[in-house]
């Protein structure tokens, strides 16, 4: 007779936690997108860090698009307040963009993909 392992009720309860970097590859960038509802707005901001991910990250950017209509719950845990937000969640440290994500120089000097004093004004 085969025993069967039983986790004990207290760790059973438990939900699993996922973490952004067990599955990214050095260098690898890991972006989420808040976004609310299928407005203007929130396509634009969609439409920018696509474009963002495809000229500047190349291959190396996951990007992943949530609706805080279809998903609440993941937005309570990431503690949105205003959307669109774009968290930055790998490489460390996070960092979060909340706005239209029309200034794209912001972004760059935010992702490290050019310095403070290579911008001008």
């Amino acid at each position: 007779m085969k025993k069967i392992k039983t986790r004990p009720a207290k760790l059973a309860a438990r939900k699993p936690r996922i973490k952004a970097t067990s599955t990214a590859t050095p260098g690898k960038y890991i972006l989420r997108l808040f976004v609310a509802g299928a407005t203007d707005k929130s396509r634009l901001a969609v439409l920018r860090v696509r474009q963002l991910c495809k000229a500047e990250l190349k291959a190396s950017c996951v990007l992943e698009v949530i609706d805080i209509y279809q998903q609440p719950k993941l937005a309570r845990a990431n503690q949105i307040v205003a959307t669109p937000t774009l968290i930055v969640e790998f490489p460390k440290p996070v960092r979060r963009f909340i706005g239209s994500l029309t200034n794209l120089s912001g972004l760059f000097v935010g992702l490290d993909l050019i310095a403070d004093s290579k911008i001008t004004l």
